[in-house]
């Protein structure tokens, strides 16, 4: 089996464009927090690509873990080989591509990331690699890590790049 794990899918459409460029079934595999455990366990797949809220808990289930998705912490492909999981990200190469084909120049700029899920990680270790000066990442909630919303505002208002990595926009909410 070839698809896509994640908690809350009816948003996707990764099993349409994965079945019209390739030669196999693709399915959405909703999995609960609950059922999330058993599902890594069983490893009942081939390869699978990872999606909220996720790409950061299926490491612990990994045998081998990219370096650099090691670096990034956090993984969105998997896959089984002889019933041993290897995982990927390449969520950071699609990035790279995106930003690079659009000629955007990181270099000694200052970023913000808005979020702080697993594609936050991707977008901060990216941003380092391609040379910014300051990497700020922002969050509803205050952390060591993050400032809110209105910090960014008050404060880093001259940000040169915004990433948002958050799920606004996304399906249902896609207002």
């Amino acid at each position: 089996m070839y698809g896509l794990l994640g908690e809350k899918l009816g948003h996707s459409f990764s099993k349409e464009i994965h079945e019209s460029i390739n030669d196999y079934k693709y399915d959405l595999i909703e999995v609960s927090k609950d059922d999330f455990d058993s599902f890594m366990t069983n490893r009942n797949f081939k390869a699978i690509n990872v999606t909220i809220p996720y790409k950061e808990k299926v490491i612990p289930y990994l045998h081998y873990i990219d370096p650099k998705a090691k670096e990034i912490g956090a993984v969105n492909t998997i896959v089984n080989i002889n019933n041993k999981l290897y995982g990927y990200n390449t969520d950071y190469l699609g990035l790279k591509k995106l930003i690079l084909k659009n000629k955007i120049d990181f270099n000694n700029k200052k970023v913000l990331i808005l979020g702080t899920g697993g594609t936050s990680k991707t977008a901060f270790v990216l941003s380092k690699d391609l040379g910014c000066m300051q990497v700020i990442k922002v969050s509803r909630r205050k952390s060591e890590e993050t400032i809110t919303y209105e910090e960014a505002k008050e404060k880093y208002n001259d940000a040169n790049i915004i990433i948002n990595t958050t799920p606004c926009g996304m399906y249902p909410n896609d207002d």
